[in-house]
């Protein structure tokens, strides 16, 4: 019985962390808000911003051979782009890429735990600084965060070398952002999401954050810091990306 206990159970909103977290959530939420900030749910609403269709997968080699099973084109990673190629996980590369219809996009953290959702069954929705607020009212809009409908909201973070999860400030900000939005849900907030509003409330400039936290500079020493810029617009779009038989398109 102790064990129910990690559900978060009685509130209306919920937070977690990586993939167990969403898999945990997952158990008992009707619905689950990934936020990978840097940069897999800014990808996507991009993406999803220009038309495209989105199909999650796990990081690794196999993306491709998928892609082709389901005539899609498969996003590289972000230092395999070439003119020829220019999709990749980078949210900035992608403004300006070719549209495609169906975009096969892979990443280790955001993506995966995307993948892994969907097998539920459940609405799966892509969260990140710039659409946190749109998230938040379609949630809002929908019925969702009673204690008979709740709301999982689940920060992606990012690996340590070894693989195991690192807690990142972007994705707790991300994710404070949306449940911002959700802190007058019917079934309020659960401890834990109560907690990560804290974080977003107790920071004056979320973009600044972003862009001094470990994982923005480590954008920004490889090159690619046109990407946290992307990342850092809050609020500027209405774009909900909602993953449905295992595909993100626009609510």
């Amino acid at each position: 019985m102790a064990a129910a206990v990690f559900a978060q159970p009685g509130s209306g909103a919920r937070f977690d962390w990586g993939l167990t977290g969403a898999a945990e959530l997952g158990r008992v939420c009707a619905v689950l808000v990934v936020v990978d900030v840097l940069s897999f749910t800014t990808t996507v609403e991009v993406a999803v911003a220009r038309g495209m269709r989105v199909h999650p997968f796990p990081w690794g080699e196999q993306a491709a051979e998928y892609a082709r099973r389901v005539g899609a084109v498969a996003a590289v990673g972000r230092r395999q782009m070439t003119p020829e190629h220019p999709w990749s996980l980078s949210p900035a590369a992608l403004r300006t890429a070719p549209v495609v219809a169906d975009l096969v996009l892979p990443s280790p953290n955001g993506s995966a735990i995307s993948a892994a959702a969907s097998a539920t069954g459940l609405p799966v929705v892509a969260a990140c600084l710039r659409n946190a607020r749109a998230v938040g009212r379609w949630l809002c809009e929908r019925g969702y965060g009673s204690v008979d409908a709740p709301i999982g909201v689940i920060a992606s973070g990012e690996r340590w070398p070894d693989g195991a999860l690192r807690p990142s400030v972007e994705d707790q900000l991300g994710a404070g952002c949306v449940l911002d939005i959700l802190s007058g849900v019917p079934g309020g907030l659960s401890v834990e999401a109560a907690m990560t509003l804290a974080a977003l409330a107790s920071t004056p400039d979320v973009p600044a954050a972003v862009r001094g936290c470990v994982s923005g500079r480590e954008l920004v020493e490889v090159g690619f810091a046109d990407d946290v810029e992307v990342a850092v617009q809050v609020g500027v779009s209405d774009v909900v990306p909602v993953l449905r038989q295992g595909v993100f398109s626009a609510a």
